[in-house]
C-alpha cells in the first residue's frame, strides 16, 4: 500500500520515544511505499532548523527524506490545492483558514494522487475528498 505521511507522524517516526497515540500509525507504515509532500519536507526541516538539531539528528532526517518519494509540486497539484481550498471554504472545513496553510497542501497532495493520508491530526478529519488512512 502507498501512504501520504504527514509530518508529525513522519516526525514521529524519527524520535526515539514516540507517543503511544503515534506507535500505531508508525506500525502501519512498516512494509508500504511512504510518499512526503513538499510542504511536510519544508516543516520538517525548518522544525529542525528552529531546534538547532545538530548534525547527526540532522543526517538521520535526511536520510530518512532520502528513503520516501517527495511529491513534486505541479501545475495540476496547485490547481487541486486552489479546488480542494474552496471546497473547503463551500463546507465550512478549518483546512479552507489561512493558519492550516500548510496542512491544506498535505491534503491536497494526498487527493491528487489517490492515496489515503496517514495522519493522527484531527484538522484533517471530514475534509472534502481526501481519504484517511
Amino acid at each position: 500500500m502507498i501512504f501520504l505521511v504527514d509530518t508529525g507522524v513522519f516526525s514521529a517516526s524519527l524520535s526515539k520515544r514516540p507517543s503511544e497515540q503515534l506507535t500505531p500509525l508508525l506500525t502501519r507504515m512498516v512494509g508500504h511505499r511512504v510518499l512526503l509532500a513538499t510542504q511536510t519536507v519544508f516543516e520538517l526541516r525548518y522544525g529542525a532548523a528552529v531546534a538547532s538539531w545538530g548534525e547527526a539528528r540532522l543526517e538521520r532526517l535526511e536520510n530518512a527524506i532520502a528513503h520516501t518519494t517527495v511529491v513534486p509540486v505541479s501545475d495540476a497539484l496547485v490547481a487541486t490545492a486552489a479546488q480542494l481550498r474552496h471546497l473547503c471554504r463551500i463546507e465550512g472545513h478549518p483546512l479552507h483558514d489561512r493558519a492550516h496553510g500548510n496542512d491544506l497542501w498535505i491534503a491536497a497532495t494526498a487527493v491528487h494522487l489517490g492515496v489515503p493520508l496517514l495522519t493522527a491530526d484531527s484538522v484533517f478529519t471530514a475534509c472534502p475528498r481526501l481519504e484517511l488512512a
